[in-house]
């Protein structure tokens, strides 16, 4: 529906295109080019690896979430659950208006940190004709000498510093009930950060 194209145009190249508005040599490939690309992408191929899905938005919106963002990238590492089976994987951006509308989620909260992808995810809906989910934002709590980061506290769970998510050093809510903490305390706190 020419709402799409494969890019096998280097990454960083792509990011400086991206970055100043520049439309992608790809981006007027013809249907054939464009599904003989994403067959070598699902295949995992040498030249699939080097491609990527975009979708085909605004390259010349203010917003530069809308300068064709990518949907699709090759990943031939097995998947934890799937293993091989597949070699082609939806960014996160793409995957979330889907998951959302498909599971019937009609109000999102999202943090203040994806406001400027707003407009992708609202696209993205539209193009595959997805039932529209409205976005809340709200902002993100930050403490002082605490990490909230879930990639960083991996960390310490996968070296076995901790005792796991519930390990009471944490800032989980497990960590933080194990520690002596009340949720009604929790949930207070929560409210009296809230401006009104």
């Amino acid at each position: 529906q020419g709402k799409a194209y494969v890019d096998d145009t280097p990454r960083t190249q792509m990011e400086v295109e991206r970055r100043a508005g520049v439309e992608s040599t790809c981006r007027n490939n013809t249907v054939e080019e464009n599904l003989s690309l994403w067959r070598e992408m699902v295949n995992g191929t040498e030249s699939g690896m080097q491609c990527c899905l975009r979708g085909k938005l605004d390259i010349q919106d203010p917003n530069k979430s809308l300068h064709d963002p990518v949907y699709y990238r090759c990943n031939t590492d097995p998947h934890h659950r799937v293993g091989s089976t597949y070699k082609a994987y939806p960014t996160y951006d793409f995957a979330c208006p889907f998951v959302d509308a498909l599971q019937g989620v009609t109000h999102a909260l999202r943090s203040s940190e994806y406001h400027d992808r707003n407009a992708q995810y609202y696209s993205i809906l539209q193009d595959m004709g997805l039932q529209r989910v409205e976005i809340f934002e709200f902002s993100r709590l930050n403490m002082v000498y605490t990490l909230l980061s879930k990639r960083k506290l991996l960390w310490f769970v996968q070296n076995k510093k901790v005792d796991g998510w519930t390990d009471p050093r944490f800032p989980t809510i497990q960590g933080m009930v194990r520690r002596g903490l009340k949720i009604e305390a929790l949930t207070q706190f929560i409210l009296e950060q809230v401006i009104v």
